[in-house]
């Protein structure tokens, strides 16, 4: 390809600009000479679709502490969830909303001008005794305010930002953090940002499903690139299906609606949750809710002349309650469906959403190379790390807030790790790995086609690694991967081209795709039991004998991208216990 290289030195060097990757370089631009590199603009970032809110216990509205979110989050993951990594996260979880109030994000407020909060999905007083409001929010744009205040504050500190350069490779020399191969998109040029430290916060990789509330720029390169280097990945096969999805183009409609009052309602009007949530009803975590809806499809009780979906009803909420706590859930209703939210019910069905699993990392947001050693140097935040604060199923709102809890952390850590560290040196060629795959699907005249690929591959996902799994299911999957991975090495791009080349980014996306479907496969095909995300019709109760652990997954042969030859080798790591022993989920 002979592309040109540029070569530049920091001292760390964050990858992805959402919530996780500018709440880090927010920390480590203050302590470390810091390059933030995105593939998108910083506020185009995933982070600005969250609608619904930040938890923590303000105990603003009624009474609360962060002891009991801290148990929500454990039972709402299951029990996967590292408890110490639970604990952390909701202790810190007041400060890092007053940090984000005092940096000037504009939270709704009550009429006494505090921050306000309304409920949300598995949180409770008391040890699950009744629901509680411990969502902090502006409106239903929760995040996209949280995208703006942390892009105004790095603007404040000069941190330094590439945007549109696409991280394709992780530089390591002698087992440690070398630096980062970036591909521009306005030039084609290959960049190598030499670094002591790297942080990855490049989100998730819903995209492998065809009903998705992700992005087209979800593809889930930071894990990608992490697995390619040999490193292993964790909990992969738990990934969370969101109840509300616009029905049949998952757009999301966020928890918040629920969390208003909204329910949800069958063919015959039928408030449902009763049934399968007696106690916190519509507002029982998301895993059970999507079951529920699946569950009340399969025995017909589904709306339409398919029955493919269920009804979330807002028509018995004041019209003003709608357009000042959720004007952006009721005007997608308009604009994607053509209904009016007052009058009518709005059809929805579950969406790919969250992965509770991803890059292993302690509480510092070091990336483990194994269960007890970690990387020199590099660092993981956000929905793209495994802390394991999610466990097997994340609550609504943690997201946000555990952007900004590791984000901080990680920044932190990662900007004191290159204090104190010599610059490292580069091994000869560092961008000799990414020129190759780049010039291998330029050159390639194979005639497979990367859209029919990835097409190909979001249904047999959406068929058979959804909501409900079996082994029959997996398997064909498992099959299913193998052969688009044999038609990814025959795949090329037809624009040739080097400035603004998107065809063969698309293309180096997909080889992503491929390998982590595989990984989240293969780890759910092994995993004999039902947790969380991860329900096994054939093994449909949870089995804390033999699966109360988590998954570690190892790339073992095939050097390529996507490579046909890659196995699997599955190992496991123990659940971290503080308090909560596991019981029986009932809400």
């Amino acid at each position: 390809m002979a592309t040109p290289i540029e070569i530049h030195k920091f001292d760390t060097v964050v990858v992805g600009a959402g919530g996780a990757g500018m709440r880090a370089a927010l920390e480590a631009g203050q302590r470390s000479h810091t390059a933030v590199l995105t593939k998108l603009y910083p506020t185009r970032s995933h982070t600005g679709a969250a609608q619904g809110g930040m938890c923590a216990a303000l105990a603003n509205v009624e009474e609360d502490n962060w002891e009991w979110h801290t148990f929500d989050t454990v039972k709402g993951g299951d029990y996967l969830v590292d408890q110490d990594a639970a604990e952390v996260m909701c202790k810190e979880a007041i400060d890092a909303v007053l940090d984000l109030e005092k940096m000037g994000l504009p939270f709704s407020r009550t009429p006494q001008g505090r921050i306000d909060q309304r409920r949300f999905g598995g949180h409770t007083r008391d040890h699950g005794k009744a629901a509680v409001r411990r969502s902090c929010y502006a409106a239903d744009r929760t995040g996209h305010m949280i995208l703006q205040t942390l892009y105004q504050q790095c603007t404040k500190h000069e941190i330094e930002f590439f945007n549109e350069f696409y991280v394709l490779d992780l530089v390591l020399a002698e087992g440690a953090v070398a630096g980062v191969v970036a591909y521009e998109l306005a030039t084609g040029t290959l960049h190598v940002f030499q670094a002591k430290a790297v942080v990855f916060a490049t989100g998730g990789f819903g995209k492998m499903y065809k009903v998705s509330s992700n992005a087209h720029t979800l593809t889930g390169d930071g894990p990608g690139i992490i697995w390619r280097k040999g490193l292993p990945l964790e909990d992969m096969e738990f990934f969370q299906f969101h109840p509300t999805g616009i029905w049949k183009m998952g757009i999301l409609l966020s928890e918040a609606a629920r969390g208003e009052g909204g329910i949800l309602r069958n063919k015959d009007g039928e408030r449902f949750m009763e049934r399968y949530a007696p106690t916190i009803k519509d507002l029982a975590p998301r895993d059970m809710v999507s079951r529920a809806i699946y569950t009340e499809i399969r025995q017909g009780r589904g709306c339409g002349p398919a029955g493919d979906h269920v009804y979330l009803d807002l028509t018995h909420l004041p019209p003003e309650q709608l357009d000042a706590k959720l004007p952006d859930i009721t005007e997608f209703a308009r604009t994607y469906l053509g209904i009016e939210p007052y009058d009518d019910p709005i059809p929805i069905q579950p969406t790919a959403h969250y992965a509770m699993g991803g890059i292993p990392t302690d509480l510092l947001g070091r990336v483990l190379a194994s269960t007890d050693t970690v990387v020199p140097g590099l660092y993981a935040a956000g929905e793209c790390a495994c802390v394991s604060v999610h466990g097997a199923n994340r609550l609504g709102t943690n997201s946000l807030l555990d952007i900004n809890v590791f984000g901080k952390r990680s920044g932190i850590a990662a900007a004191e790790y290159a204090a104190s560290a010599p610059m490292p040196e580069l091994p000869p060629d560092p961008a000799a790995y990414v020129e190759n795959m780049l010039t291998r699907l330029l050159d390639n005249a194979g005639g497979e086609s990367v859209a029919a690929i990835r097409r190909d591959l979001q249904e047999t996902m959406d068929v058979n690694a959804m909501v409900y799994r079996t082994e029959a299911t997996l398997k064909q999957a498992e099959v299913d991967i193998a052969t688009l991975k044999e038609r990814y090495a025959r795949a090329g791009v037809m624009d040739k081209g080097r400035r603004y080349n998107t065809d063969l980014l698309e293309a180096v996306e997909l080889g992503f795709l491929l390998d982590l479907a595989q990984v989240l496969v293969i780890g759910a095909r092994a995993r004999n039991e039902s947790r969380g995300g991860h329900f096994r019709e054939d093994y449909p109760n949870r089995d804390d004998v033999n699966f109360l652990r988590h998954t570690m997954a190892y790339r073992m042969g095939g050097t390529e991208p996507a490579s046909p030859t890659t196995e699997v080798r599955l190992d496991y790591k123990p659940v971290t216990m503080t308090r909560y022993e596991p019981t029986e989920r009932k809400y």
